[in-house]
């Protein structure tokens, strides 16, 4: 009976995620929930993910890449090992191996982006395409990320299940035997072939360049029926296919305008919309189109900045439209134009359903970028002609404090939960990071999922479905090779369907079950599992990196699997070869 209904929650939690109609980490926690309500799993065992080392390792380890971002040490990184690419190909060749280098060492997402808004800059100063570099990056960090144990949270996973189970866990570097040889290949073929495969389109920025046609600036004369009037009550907030992004008064720009704003003579409204609308504009007595347009993108005022930001898929205003989800309210920001699957939609915006992935122009205060770079509601927030500034100083001594760390986990000085421990409070203490940044650097509905994800691994193996599916796997397949073959693929399909640390917590009792039915080493099959769930080459919801890139690069899901499938099987065919080389399946 408990076997029938945690198959039936995995197939419904499987649904939902597919269906992108609640975040990841709500649908993950709810199926935990049922598995204590429904007598599955005892409570003790459904919590063991929230208490797990593991989880806090992986919350330590974002501090201590907030503190690399916040003082400045990844932007010092960049300058020095990237430099300045004048061209396509050079930024190629310069940009991908620096990726995968520090996203062997470092949390994947703030690498990618970091050098997408490196992307972007050069994109501009030397008319590099964007759909031909984004695409790369995010491979690159992740193919990095395969080649240590802190590269991914996915391997840090595996190796607490590995350890939960009385095993000897996994040193720092013992990946690389297999990261370092497919990501060498995986470079090789993202230079030579992927150029050829990956799509000539503009970018999100490139079609925000012309959202310019669709504006209009108004003036409010002294004689107008709106003077002294609320924006409400002038039936300014509800026009069709219009919205009111902004008022300059006296030299003044009030951006994120209210309902009770009241009008005044000499205000100069800006709207946006289709242009067709405009003709509405024109029945309001007192209300004349502008002469002299003073709204620009590139504008430098003191008190308006304008921001990339890509729609993550745990913000829960996904499936709402701006006005449901009261998106100025909520951010104190109005929204100019949205891309989604590198086009630029037209329409009314406070009525567009938003989606995850979708990228954003935004206009709001110049604190926005501080206040939301590190939050979970957006994967990526850019300011449009943003200049780095670096304190050197404290560069030195983030770097400083993550090199010791490595060493001593390395070394096997301190653990990597010690070693990440000491590494955080370092980085708080020497003001790389503030105290409250540190908190909000961590990602914390990535730990609500992994947390949870654990509590359905240990209902896989405590009601015997593990079992089930490896006897199953071994009749199907014979013999131990086709066995870690079959384990590969399916953790592959799953990693595509919902997430990667996900599927490698489901996978991964399977997988020993497996290697303890034929009487063989587990360490073949937990490498294969991490590899597997990190391998998201497929789609952009498999991996986050992935997602991040799609707006900014103009890509649709179709430019994913063209680009990504070939190296999907490449790197399938290098582990299978790789992992039984370096990891005999006999004991």
């Amino acid at each position: 009976m408990h076997t029938i209904l945690l198959v039936t929650i995995l197939c419904l939690m499987f649904v939902l995620l597919l269906s992108n109609r609640l975040a990841p980490y709500k649908v993950f926690l709810t199926a935990c929930a049922l598995l204590v309500l429904l007598g599955v799993l005892p409570v003790e065992m459904a919590l063991q993910g929230f208490s797990s080392e593991t989880v806090f390792t992986i919350a330590l380890l974002y501090v201590v890449v907030g503190g690399l971002r916040d003082s400045g040490a990844l932007h010092l990184l960049r300058r020095y090992l990237v430099g300045s690419p004048k061209s396509q190909s050079d930024a190629v060749n310069r940009l991908l191996p620096v990726t995968t280098i520090l996203s062997g060492l470092v949390n994947n997402s703030p690498v990618v982006a970091t050098f997408t808004n490196v992307a972007q800059s050069l994109s501009k100063r030397y008319s590099i395409r964007l759909s031909k570099v984004l695409i790369p990056i995010s491979y690159a960090s992740i193919l990095g990320g395969m080649c240590t144990l802190i590269g991914t949270s996915t391997n840090l996973v595996v190796d607490g299940l590995v350890k939960s189970q009385g095993y000897n866990g996994f040193h720092m570097f013992d990946l690389a035997y297999v990261g370092v040889p497919i990501a060498l290949v995986g470079l090789v073929y993202l230079k030579l072939v992927a150029p050829w495969l990956l799509p000539n389109r503009k970018s999100s920025s490139e079609q925000f360049e012309h959202v310019r046609e669709y504006m209009v600036e108004m003036v409010i004369q002294p004689h107008s029926e709106l003077v002294r009037v609320s924006i409400q009550d002038a039936g300014l907030r509800n026009l069709s296919s219009l919205f009111l992004i902004e008022i300059e008064r006296n030299g003044h720009v009030l951006s994120a305008v209210r309902p009770s704003t009241v009008l005044e003579s000499g205000d100069r409204l800006v709207f946006a919309g289709s242009p067709e609308s405009f003709l509405t504009l024109r029945d309001i007595h007192g209300l004349t189109l502008a002469d002299d347009h003073r709204f620009r993108l590139a504008g430098a005022r003191s008190d308006r900045r304008l921001f990339e930001a890509v729609l993550s898929p745990s913000n829960n205003i996904v499936g709402k439209t701006f006005k449901e989800s009261r998106f100025r309210h909520r951010y104190s920001a109005v929204v100019l134009s949205v891309s989604r699957h590198g086009e630029r939609l037209t329409g009314k915006i406070g009525e567009l359903k938003l989606e995850a992935g979708d990228t954003l122009l935004i206009e709001a205060q110049k604190g926005f970028l501080m206040r939301y770079r590190n939050s979970g509601d957006f994967l990526l927030v850019s300011k449009l002609a943003d200049s780095d500034r670096t304190d050197e100083k404290k560069s030195i001594w983030a770097l400083s404090i993550f090199v010791a760390m490595v060493m001593a986990s390395s070394l096997s000085i301190l653990s990597i939960f010690e070693g990440s421990l000491v590494a955080a409070g370092l980085m708080v203490i020497s003001r790389c990071i503030s105290f409250e940044d540190a908190g909000k650097s961590i990602d914390y509905s990535v730990l609500i999922v992994i947390a949870s994800a654990f509590s359905l691994g240990s209902a896989v193996q405590y009601v015997g479905l593990a079992n089930i599916l490896s006897n199953v796997l071994i009749e199907t397949v014979g013999t131990p090779l086709m066995a870690l073959i079959a384990v590969y693929v399916t953790t592959a399909l799953l990693t595509e369907l919902i997430t990667n640390n996900a599927a490698a917590i489901i996978m991964f009792p399977v997988a020993l079950s497996v290697a303890n039915e034929f009487a063989i080493n587990y360490e073949p099959f937990a490498i294969i599992v991490m590899v597997a769930a990190s391998a998201s080459f497929l789609t952009p919801t498999g991996y986050q990196t992935n997602l991040m890139v799609m707006g900014p690069g103009g890509y649709r899901f179709s430019d994913y699997f063209v680009v990504g499938a070939p190296l999907s099987a490449l790197v399938a065919i290098m582990a299978i070869f790789l992992v039984p080389f370096f990891w005999p399946l006999s004991n």
